[in-house]
Order: C-alpha cells, then structure tokens, then sequence
C-alpha cells in the first residue's frame, strides 16, 4: 500500500472510533456490528462478570475480539502496554492486577477515546493509568520500558503491521511478552471484502492477516516462542458483526503471543 492509502485508512478507522467514543455511554458495538448491549458482547468475547463490574460506567464499549486478560497473566508491579486502549476497558483490569507498584499506559489515536479513558480513570479512582494520544505504528513510549503489550482487535486495523510489531519489540524490555487478541483469515479474502474501506476495514475484517503472516512478522521483528492460536468458538459471535456476509467463513480469532529475548 501507498503512503496515501495508508492515510486514507487510518482516517477512515479514526472517524469510527470518534463516533465510537461519543456515543452514549449505556451502548456498545462489538468490533463490527451495530450498537448492541455492552455487557452482553463482553461475555461473548471471554470478560468474567466480575471484571465487566469493576471497571466505571463507560469504560467498557464492547469492542474487541477476545479478552487479553486471559494470557497476559500479569503480576504485580508490571507496567502493562495497551495498544488501541479506547476507553479504557482493559487497562482498567490490568491496573486491578498490577495494582499500585505497577503501571498500565494506553495509547490510542483518537483523541476522543483518550478523553473518555482519562475520564473514566478519574471517575473511577485509577491512579495507576496513563493513556497517550499516538499511533501503534509510532508508539509515545521509551525504549525497554514496559513488561507486557495487550492489545485486544485492533493492529488488524494498521495497514503497516510490522512496524507496529517493531514498536511493540522496541519499547518491551527483555523478557517482556506480548500478549493480543485479534482476528486472523482462514482463507483468503474475497476482493470485494479486501477493498471495501469504507466498511469493512474499520470494521475489523479486510485488515486481518494469516497465522503464517503473522507469525512472520513477529519473528521478523524479533520476537521468540511465537504462538498464533485460533478461537474457533469466536465463529459464533464474529457471524454476527456482518449479518448475511458469512464473515465467519474467512476469520476467527486469535490468541497472539511472543517473547522479547
């Protein structure tokens, strides 16, 4: 892709997501479906109910593919990287781990979603969160600062993903793990998926790569002891996110792992 097309897509994700964090706070949307119930998305993408209660009214917009949670096994006093943090929801569960001798720090380039995170960590008490206007491509982050990377649906929407797996290995110390959700094809794309920007590449599907690209890209970039693991159950919520488009039939989800060594 052209430095142009690549403009043209990260401003078409971003007016999305703008439109995303001003909705009204009592409605989310899944990562490509309508407004819906929040609460219920959550549940379908892994999220106890337990952390949907912890976090403030607000923070959590049913976005996503999966819950990073579940592999990030994070410890106290780690800082924790989230990237594409919208309004906070996963920062907020990892600030609860970490707990106050650590640090979470979201980046997302929407400003509007970075208002509504700062918002919400306020409402809520989080001392411990720290979210930066930025792209995942060109990370507000020092090198060898964070311990562990979530992310949760969103590097499918780069249309540069190495270098936003390059950041990703740039700012980890060593030792540090990336741990993500996020889509993967199964076969390849239709044409009339992979070009259709106005829709379906904010919405999570045109931007999705292979297991074999991604498992690539990471090596590449320097990552150890790769893992790409599909979620085949997610068929049963990612059906819904373009009714009648069989979308189902070309992603799943995934659970993204690797080692800085």
């Amino acid at each position: 892709m052209n430095q142009v097309s690549n403009d043209q897509i990260r401003q078409n994700v971003r007016n999305r997501y703008k439109e995303i964090a001003l909705q009204p706070m009592n409605t989310g949307s899944s990562c490509c479906e309508k407004p819906v119930n929040y609460k219920d998305v959550s549940v379908r993408l892994g999220y106890s109910n337990e952390e949907l209660t912890i976090v403030p009214e607000g923070a959590n917009l049913g976005l996503g593919c999966g819950n990073p949670q579940i592999i990030a096994a994070l410890q106290p006093g780690e800082v924790v990287l989230d990237l594409g943090s919208g309004g906070g929801f996963d920062c907020f569960l990892a600030s609860r781990q970490v707990g106050e001798a650590g640090r979470v720090i979201g980046v997302d380039m929407t400003a509007e979603m970075v208002s509504r995170a700062r918002s919400n960590a306020i409402k809520g008490g989080f001392t411990n969160t720290d979210f930066r206007l930025g792209e995942i491509e060109h990370l507000p982050v020092p090198d060898q600062t964070v311990d562990v990377i979530i992310s949760n649906c969103v590097i499918n929407l780069s249309p540069v993903k190495q270098q936003v797996f390059n950041e990703a290995y740039r700012v980890l110390r060593y030792g540090g793990r990336l741990a993500i959700s996020d889509i993967v094809t199964t076969v390849e794309l239709p044409e009339e998926i992979k070009n259709d920007l106005d829709f379906m590449y904010s919405g999570c599907i045109s931007g999705a790569s292979s297991v074999d690209e991604l498992k690539d890209m990471l090596k590449q970039s320097g990552f150890m002891d790769v893992v790409v693991e599909q979620k085949d159950d997610s068929k049963e919520f990612i059906k819904d996110w373009v009714p009648g488009a069989n979308v189902e039939n070309y992603i799943v989800s995934a659970h993204i792992k690797g080692i800085k060594s």
